[in-house]
C-alpha cells in the first residue's frame, strides 16, 4: 500500500468533529443530561474536591460537574463546544446562585495555559471527542503537577454500551475512529494516561435509568438526545421500527423493575488520575 493510499485511507478527524458538534447540538441533551446529576456529585466526592481549588469542566455538557464542582465552593470553570449547552448551564448556576465562568473551548484544543488547573473532569463528555489521545493530552497539560484528572466514562458492557452497539447495526460508525466505551476500559485510560501519572484510580459504578417504561425512554432518546435522535432520523421507517425493537427488547433483558417501569443500571467507570 502507498503512503498516498494510507493518507486518504486515515479518517477527517476535523470534518468528523463539525458533524458531531451537529449531532450534540440537535435535540437538547440538556433534559437527558440533568437527569445525570448523581453522577457529578459522586465524581467530585471521589475526587476529594477542596474549597478554593481551580477546577475545568471538559466537554461539560449542561454542567453537572460543573454544579458539583461549584457547591463545594471550588473556582469553576466550564467549558463545552456546543454554545446552547453552556447557556443551559447558566440558567442552572444562577437558579442555585453559583459562580462558574463558561467558555466555549474545544476538548482537543482547550485556550488555557499550562497546569492552569488543581483539578480537570469530564463526565460522558471528553470520551466522544474523535482524537482521543489529544483530548487526554489537553486534559494532562492544563492540570498541575500532583493534580487530579476525573472522569465517567460508559463502559463497553454497560448499558449505554449496548446502546450504542445496537444503534451500530443500523447506522455505521466512522470508519478509523476509536469506539467512545474504549474509555471506559482500565486498559485504554493507561495507554491515554499512564505515561503521565502517578495513580490511575478506576471504580465500576451504576447509574440507574429510571423511566416510566422501556417506551418512555425510548421516545425522550429519540427526541433530545443528539446521537440517538440522527441515527434515527437516518433511517427509512421499516429499520426504524426494527431498531425501536431491537432498544425495547434489550430494556427488557436489563429491566429490574417488575411494576411496569424501567429500572436499568448503566454500568460507568469512575476515574481519578493523580497527575505526575
Amino acid at each position: 500500500m502507498t503512503m498516498t493510499a494510507v493518507a486518504d485511507s486515515a479518517p477527517d478527524l476535523a470534518a468528523l468533529k463539525a458533524r458531531q458538534q451537529g449531532v450534540w447540538s440537535s435535540g437538547n441533551y440538556a433534559l437527558v443530561g440533568a437527569t445525570l446529576q448523581i453522577v457529578g456529585e459522586t465524581l467530585c466526592e471521589a475526587l476529594d474536591l477542596r474549597a478554593g481549588q481551580r477546577v475545568l469542566d471538559v466537554a461539560a455538557g449542561n454542567g453537572n460537574v460543573t454544579l458539583a464542582a461549584a457547591r463545594r465552593w471550588c473556582d469553576v470553570t466550564s467549558t463545552d463546544y456546543v454554545p446552547a449547552l453552556l447557556e443551559h448551564g447558566k440558567k442552572r448556576a444562577a437558579a442555585d446562585g453559583l459562580t462558574v465562568h463558561f467558555q466555549e473551548a474545544d476538548a482537543e484544543a482547550l485556550p488555557f495555559a499550562d497546569a492552569t488547573f488543581d483539578v480537570v473532569v469530564s463526565s460522558y463528555g471528553v470520551m466522544f471527542t474523535p482524537n482521543q489521545e489529544k483530548a487526554a493530552s489537553e486534559m494532562l497539560r492544563v492540570c498541575r503537577s500532583g493534580g487530579k484528572i476525573g472522569l465517567a466514562n460508559w463502559t463497553p458492557a454497560g448499558f449505554i454500551g449496548q446502546v450504542f452497539k445496537v444503534m451500530g447495526q443500523y447506522v455505521l460508525p466512522p470508519a478509523g475512529v476509536k469506539s467512545p466505551a474504549l474509555w471506559g476500559t482500565r486498559e485504554r485510560l493507561a495507554e491515554l494516561f499512564g505515561g503521565a501519572a502517578k495513580s490511575i484510580a478506576a471504580e465500576r459504578r451504576d447509574f440507574m435509568f429510571r423511566y416510566r417504561s422501556a417506551d418512555h425512554f425510548i421516545d425522550v432518546f429519540r427526541t433530545y438526545y443528539g446521537p440517538v435522535l440522527k441515527a434515527m432520523s437516518s433511517l427509512d421507517d421499516s429499520r426504524r421500527d426494527a431498531l425501536v425493537a431491537d432498544l425495547r427488547s434489550l430494556i427488557s433483558r436489563l429491566n429490574r423493575a417488575t411494576d411496569g417501569t424501567m429500572v436499568v443500571p448503566g454500568e460507568y467507570l469512575e476515574v481519578v488520575v493523580v497527575k505526575k
